[in-house]
């Protein structure tokens, strides 16, 4: 089945060509990681040469979010409602290259399938970016990411995972895959540790269930003998969507379960939405990353590229992108919900300087092409090819 033509574009030279782009997702004061991912990526695509200077984003919204104070937000969308998913498109017709971040969560119902008909109202080069890549999807789940690639003239993912799973288990034409990683903030600052000597091992980002941080909880147990004790500090917000369901039942569920175990004094939460530069000193204080996640599908981990960005070693469960950056020596890998295997590989690389030494130079090699001004040029230079090319788009 076709998909709508591509308009003409005018006619300059291709050198001189400089694509206008919108991009589509939440979007700060929206807090989750996809908002900050985007606004991220807005901030830098602005400064690359490649493209105009008037980028828009469409902000993903479902009436309860607060209004953004971005000039760069040009409209609203709820996904849930024909008549703005119809005002988005027109909107979105007027830019050159319109790039939409897809999470399955955020457009709307039913897995989302209103981004499928948002995208068949475009008559402009479409990119996807694909922040999830079931391992195992649903029939519905299949289908959507299946349409996407038939819609879309170019289709990202962030690891070799998601690209290896989609080549294997789902439709997507190879031609139209390419591989940007995710970006990371270049970390000045490299302290680590506390003032006391206690080492710190940091999980952070929106808090909920499937994070595993019961996991990191109750391997503290097994810690108790290394002096001085480490400090296992986990940091972030309840993630919104659970807040509304269920309050703050996990989070209280951690408290509760350091408290059975007598490990209180090896804990600290802090309920705190971090921005870039909160951010940046957190991380850097920390001596090893945790990412005890009990998904077995996450083929992007934005905190997983932070935390290598800032030359931090990381155990985490054996998800598909930890095991493609880990597997080369920057962290050691974990059976996911194995609180023993967790705390044995921390103790390594808390005890062995050695060690822990190889793993931060590893972490360091593996980001070197991972500043947000890097992938923001993969983004711009992928824009500019697909709109040098004036045939008509194909699904």
């Amino acid at each position: 089945m076709s998909g709508p033509n591509i308009r003409p574009l005018e006619h300059r030279p291709a050198l001189e060509f400089r694509p206008s782009l919108a991009l589509v997702s939440t979007y700060i004061p929206t807090k989750c990681g996809l908002a900050t991912f985007t606004h991220a990526l807005v901030n830098a695509l602005a400064a690359s040469r490649a493209i105009a200077p008037d980028i828009g984003v469409i902000r993903i919204n479902n009436g309860d979010d607060e209004n953004s104070s971005d000039d760069r937000v040009v409209a609203s969308m709820d996904p849930n409602c024909p008549r703005s998913l119809g005002d988005a498109a027109a909107k979105l017709n007027t830019y050159d290259v319109v790039i939409i971040q897809h999470e399955f969560g955020i457009f709307g119902r039913d897995d989302g399938q209103a981004v499928i008909a948002l995208l068949e109202q475009l008559n402009r080069h479409i990119v996807v970016t694909l922040h999830t890549v079931p391992v195992s999807p649903t029939i519905r789940q299949k289908h959507i990411l299946n349409r996407i690639g038939g819609l879309a003239d170019a289709v990202i993912v962030m690891s070799n995972a998601a690209r290896r799973l989609l080549d294997r288990s789902y439709t997507i034409s190879p031609d139209k895959l390419t591989v940007v990683p995710h970006g990371a903030h270049c970390y000045v600052s490299r302290d680590r540790g506390r003032t006391d000597g206690r080492p710190v091992i940091l999980t952070w980002g929106l808090v909920g269930p499937g994070k595993g941080i019961e996991w990191g909880i109750e391997a503290l147990v097994q810690l108790r003998d290394i002096d001085p004790q480490p400090l296992y500090r986990v940091v972030g917000q309840t993630h919104p969507n659970v807040l509304r369901r269920e309050g703050e039942r996990y989070r209280d569920s951690l408290i509760a379960l350091a408290e059975h175990y007598d490990v209180t004094n090896m804990l600290e939460m802090c309920a705190e939405y971090l921005d870039h530069q909160r951010l940046e000193r957190v991380v850097g204080s920390a001596d090893i990353v945790l990412l005890p996640y009990d998904s077995r599908d996450q083929t992007t981990s934005g905190v997983l590229i932070e935390a290598l960005a800032a030359g931090k070693p990381v155990v985490a469960t054996r998800f598909p992108h930890a095991s493609d950056l880990l597997s080369s020596g920057a962290g050691r890998l974990v059976p996911h919900q194995d609180a023993t295997a967790i705390a044995d590989a921390l103790r390594t690389l808390l005890c062995e300087p050695a060690l822990y030494a190889a793993a931060v130079d590893q972490a360091h090699s593996l980001v070197k092409n991972l500043s947000w001004a890097s992938v923001a040029e993969r983004y711009a230079d992928l824009a500019a090819t697909l709109s040098v090319d004036r045939t008509p788009r194909v699904a």
